[in-house]
């Protein structure tokens, strides 16, 4: 069976499986709490499980980006019930299927498979991974505003501290939805193949997509270690791809806080796509030069 198609059932089943994995070690570790403590986390907790379940069900970059916020509370939940002092076994299998629930939806096969839901019949799109600099402190933070700070702020409430629920709810809520919109742009990432030719849809480096048709395209392959090519990267790690092109193309470069952009001529960029290999069998499929 093609482990590509089977890939996504995996996700969802293991989403689904939550329920009865995880879900009765978080209802021993919520038995002694307050009863409006006990009942605000229960709904919170079913609200997130059903929240990630739409996102695993539903291929497009807006449940990609909800499904990976959603991952990671499925851990910190189960790894704080299987840190109780009363908890057991159970507690352990459920932090073991939230990992593999959090690893399933991280996994970049998922990013491939939810970013084309959308697409057309005759394109294909491949993300383009993140700058490594997020990926040490900025996007886990962004997640505890996003996630943690609302239900932190829930929970005080319901507890009866309802200045510090308060303030808490009213500062995270209004950054939660800004940053948001932010982790759902580095969704937004992606090389495209067109019948065309090849798209760079990238709001982090510019402004508007861009399209290389195959007659201007000289090559595709990786990047050579001297290479003078326009870095697109945005700093991320991985092997780096080389676009070569037969004239010179007008870019426009994002730049933060700056709609207007940079216009830059380039016969040469680099790309960082999750799935490197994929995308180089991708171009040989539509007779693109691969070196």
């Amino acid at each position: 069976m093609d482990l590509r198609r089977l890939h996504p059932w995996l996700l969802r089943a293991s989403w689904a499986a939550l329920a009865f994995t995880a879900g009765p070690a978080l209802a021993d570790a919520l038995e002694p709490r307050s009863v409006a403590v006990r009942t605000t986390a229960s709904a919170l907790l079913w609200a997130g499980w059903f929240v990630g379940l739409c996102g695993s069900l539903v291929p497009h970059p807006i449940a990609l980006t909800v499904l990976r916020m959603a991952a990671p509370g499925a851990v910190v939940a189960t790894l704080l019930a299987a840190l109780d002092r009363g908890a057991g076994v159970g507690a352990a299998v459920g932090l073991v299927s939230a990992v593999v629930s959090m690893l399933l939806a991280f996994a970049p096969a998922t990013g491939v498979a939810w970013v084309n839901g959308p697409a057309y019949p005759n394109e294909r799109r491949y993300p383009l991974r993140p700058p490594t600099p997020l990926l040490f402190g900025p996007l886990q933070l962004s997640w505890v505003v996003c996630v943690g700070g609302p239900v932190a702020g829930a929970l005080l409430v319901a507890a009866r501290q309802w200045v510090a629920g308060a303030v808490v709810l009213a500062i995270t809520l209004p950054l939660a939805a800004l940053l948001a919109r932010s982790l759902y742009g580095l969704a937004r990432r992606w090389v495209v193949f067109v019948p065309a030719g090849l798209v760079l849809h990238d709001p982090l480096s510019l402004v508007d997509p861009v399209l290389f048709t195959k007659e201007h395209v000289r090559s595709v392959g990786p990047a050579e270690p001297d290479t003078e090519a326009l870095d697109l990267t945005q700093r991320a790690a991985g092997l780096v791809l080389q676009l070569t092109l037969d004239a010179p193309a007008s870019l426009m470069l994002s730049k933060p806080r700056d709609r207007s952009g940079t216009t830059v001529d380039a016969a040469a960029l680099l790309f960082l796509p999750t799935r490197p290999g994929a995308v180089l069998e991708e171009a040989v499929d539509r007779r693109l030069p691969v070196l």
